[in-house]
């Protein structure tokens, strides 16, 4: 039977009080149709998960209390980075939501030379903390206990200049390269993967990520969507060496 378990930021420990918001209230009378005395799971997005019970509901308030804590062992040992060309609307929830489910510890929205979106800050600032709040609902219902940390979108050339020096096995998915994903060899400590919009990357963006330490890797023969590329690529790699397959060998 699944449980219904819901994100709340934290700190708290067995025995807090958690009122909710009119959303989540709702949520859980209306929707769920829960009554007092039920019981669901909270956890923080860090690691820590609980039994909650609950203690008060409304048409537009709740409150939760907090019991025992629980073990929960959901996430991969590998560690994913996506760097997700940023598509129109639907499809780029899609990929978060996605990527989120299958373990992906950061995503990395980025504005590319063939991207159709364009941001200002603001409105920047405004679609990271939907694609957080996306993340977070994929976290609900997958199992996780850890959100992935979505950063605020960014120029694909400025990330190149500011990405992180940590990454030892860095891809970019590009339509017709010889190298095929399967056979890449296992990385040290994580994978960075790039994927492009839907109208894919210039030859620039192909010749910074060379630059940058990209190998260019294909899913083979056909071209897929931005999204499908996003689901595909990261199946295999945890498939390779995640929680979908043998994993990382120590």
């Amino acid at each position: 039977m699944h449980r219904t378990r819901l994100h709340i930021a934290g700190p708290y420990t067995t025995g807090t009080l958690l009122p909710l918001d009119a959303e989540r209230s709702r949520y859980l009378g209306r929707v769920l149709r829960m009554h007092i005395g039920d019981d669901l799971r909270v956890f923080d997005g860090e690691g820590s998960e609980y039994a909650a019970t609950i203690a008060e509901l409304q048409k537009s308030s709740a409150t939760l209390e907090v019991g025992n804590k629980q073990s929960t062992e959901t996430e991969s040992s590998l560690r994913l980075h996506l760097v997700q060309g940023i598509s129109r609307g639907e499809r780029m929830d899609f990929a978060v939501q996605k990527a989120t489910e299958l373990g992906v510890k950061r995503i990395t929205p980025v504005l590319t030379e063939y991207g159709v979106v364009k941001l200002d800050e603001a409105r920047a600032a405004k679609r990271r903390d939907h694609w957080q709040k996306v993340a977070a609902s994929a976290c609900e219902q997958s199992g996780r206990t850890r959100l992935p940390l979505v950063d605020t979108p960014i120029t694909l050339k400025k990330w190149f200049g500011d990405q992180p020096a940590e990454t030892d096995k860095q891809l970019i998915l590009k339509p017709g390269a010889k190298a095929l994903m399967s056979g890449v060899g296992a990385p040290n400590t994580k994978v960075c993967l790039l994927i492009g919009p839907e109208g894919g990357f210039s030859e620039i963006e192909y010749e910074d990520a060379e630059c940058a330490g990209f190998q260019a890797v294909s899913l083979g023969p056909r071209v897929l969507r931005t999204e499908t590329a996003a689901i595909a690529a990261l199946a295999i790699l945890q498939s390779l060496w995640g929680d979908l397959g043998a994993g990382i060998q120590a």
